[in-house]
């Protein structure tokens, strides 16, 4: 499985609407295209959001469906678009240490 960290620093007093349309029309778009969100969260005293999004896919195909994912029309009609209110962003791939405690 694949794993990308990603991390937005969110304009000021938009962190909530964030949220809002990141939940509506992100999630479940992410989900059926085979994406799944791992975990989210906010640091709101730094207007950050983190997230942890997921595939089972290697990291070159993963790339792949990321950008078919934000060419698609579907990722154009998301309104409100939660992008509008991104100051800035960072993604890394994660590879966990921890054994599987399946």
């Amino acid at each position: 499985m694949t794993l990308q960290l990603r991390e937005y620093v969110i304009a000021e007093g938009h962190l909530e609407d964030f949220v809002a349309a990141w939940l509506d029309g992100v999630v479940p778009l992410r989900e059926r295209l085979g994406f799944r969100i791992q975990g989210a969260w906010t640091v709101p005293a730094e207007r950050r959001f983190v997230w942890i999004l997921a595939h089972d896919v290697d990291e070159e195909e993963f790339e792949r469906l990321n950008d078919a994912y934000y060419a698609s029309g579907e990722r154009a009609a998301v309104d409100p678009d939660p992008a509008q209110w991104v100051e800035e962003s960072r993604q890394t791939f994660v590879h966990s240490i921890l054994p599987d405690r399946r």
